[in-house]
């Protein structure tokens, strides 16, 4: 950025939960930023709590102070709801911007919608990126991680600020450029994928210590507490047992058994697994995670479901605590890989040259994901990796092949038991198909020809072959 005086480093539109965080945290960093949102009255009560803070803010009641009050060439934040409200606030924008200024979004945005705006803007002569930003309110305002997507010309004047708001592992800022267009939202998206498959996976688990072993909150709390000490150290493992172990003020329950079971969503994990689609990848734990949400928004037929679909159920030998630990730990590498398989297609499909290394590097803190095993993932990356596959590389196939048996243990004592786990049966089902060198597809091929000619291919010959179905006799 150029020497603009007492002008502001950067702006930032949008105040809410997220956009006040990261706002807090460029200004704790030392840079002066120019704050404003739609409703104007929340600019001046930001100011007012932001305390020392506030000499690093300049409060804006309109967009044209707000861009004066801006260093040149303009580096403008949007944090505003995706979908026709940011393009809103983009049109908006643009009659006091120069040509060169850059508009960034750092919201959970389809990144169709960021390469069709980069593509707008730039024929335009206006600047634009798109910038995932992971670790929720905490990690916007204390150092979030953060994935960057659109032209390096465009990164490079606030390069400085991204890398002092990161969060930092090791001291290593875990953010980074990581292709053009909608490279960095792209990655976020499948982020988010991962992130549904690790919940439902240990939500899976409580069910079992729950339903299937009678434990307690507080006694599953306790465990996920151990387990954070070792190979499964993670943000969300750490996070489970803490809600577990937590205790409603009003009725001094634990806080999980008042909670309704019904889960929300905002779409990136369903982006996901259409992206996974498209691209012709499998997605089948995060999928059977984004399924699961899905079911657990009809509790009322899941209610009725409980009267009218009454079975007993074989009954099953339980699972020990260390079969549980290993399982999750194999079915958690399994979505890992899923979603690395994802960002590979499509760095193929849009020519992004993701850096997967440098992916999982930047996972390493700040986001919700981040876990033990990234380092071993980017390590993997860097060395030794058969057909490019994570679930092929030595240092992973070695845990997959010792964690396997647990995770049939508790898949098969699970439905023995008549209890769900979407996930971890997928994830089995994955890993099992990924060791089956002939498959059966060899009859969905058959079939195809039957009903529809469509042909197939040979063990023994090349070309597009017909089975005899196909042949009319004269």
């Amino acid at each position: 950025m150029s020497d603009n005086g007492d002008k502001a480093a950067i702006g930032l539109i949008g105040l809410g939960t997220m956009g006040s965080a990261l706002a807090l945290n460029i200004a704790d960093n030392g840079y002066k930023i120019a704050v404003t949102n739609r409703t104007v009255s929340r600019v001046a009560e930001f100011t007012r709590d932001a305390g020392d803070l506030a000499k690093n803010l300049v409060g804006c009641d309109d967009i044209a102070s707000f861009v004066a009050s801006l260093e040149t060439p303009r580096a403008i934040i949007l944090m505003v709801p995706a979908g026709q409200a940011f393009d809103d606030q983009i049109e908006a924008l643009k009659p006091f911007l120069d040509q060169g200024d850059t508009i960034i979004d750092a919201g959970n945005t389809n990144f169709h919608d960021t390469r069709r705006r980069d593509a707008a803007l730039a024929a335009e002569g206006f600047r634009f990126i798109g910038m995932g930003v992971s670790g929720g309110e905490e990690g916007a305002r204390f150092g979030p991680s953060i994935m960057v997507g659109g032209p390096v010309e465009s990164f490079t004047p606030i390069e400085p600020i991204i890398m002092a708001i990161a969060a930092k592992y090791q001291g290593d800022p875990c953010a980074a450029h990581l292709g053009p267009d909608g490279a960095g939202h792209f990655v976020k998206t499948v982020h988010n994928g991962i992130e549904y498959a690790d919940m439902q996976l240990i939500a899976e688990v409580w069910g079992i210590l729950r339903d299937g072993q009678g434990k307690s909150a507080a006694e599953a709390g306790a465990l996920f507490d151990r387990w954070n000490e070792g190979d499964l150290k993670s943000y969300l493992v750490e996070i489970t047992g803490k809600a577990l172990g937590s205790v409603d003020a009003e009725t001094g329950k634990a806080m999980v058994d008042i909670i309704l079971d019904r889960a929300g969503q905002k779409g990136t994990g369903r982006w996901t697994v259409i992206e996974a689609l498209g691209l012709g990848q499998s997605a089948s734990t995060i999928e059977a995670a984004v399924g699961a949400r899905s079911w657990s928004a009809v509790k009322d037929v899941r209610e009725a479901g409980a009267e009218i679909l009454k079975v007993t159920p074989e009954g099953g030998a339980s699972v020990s605590e260390e079969d549980l630990a290993e399982a999750l730990l194999a079915a958690r590498i399994l979505a890992y890989a899923q979603g690395f398989d994802i960002l590979t297609a499509a760095s193929e499909t849009y020519k992004w040259d993701l850096d997967m290394a440098r992916v999982a590097e930047i996972w390493r803190a700040g986001c919700i994901i981040r876990s033990a095993l990234l380092d071993d993932i980017s390590a993997a990356f860097r060395g030794d990796m058969p057909k490019g596959r994570l679930i092929l590389a030595p240092a992973f196939a070695k845990r997959l092949i010792a964690g396997s048996a647990a995770l049939r243990r508790v898949v098969a004592s699970a439905a023995m038991n008549g209890q769900p786990t979407p996930a971890f049966s997928a994830a089995l089902a994955y890993f099992d198909t990924m060791r089956q060198a002939r498959g059966t597809t060899d009859l969905v091929q058959a079939q195809r020809d039957f009903f529809g000619a469509h042909g197939f291919e040979r063990v023994d010959q090349p070309g597009a072959h017909h089975g005899p179905w196909a042949m009319n006799p004269k």
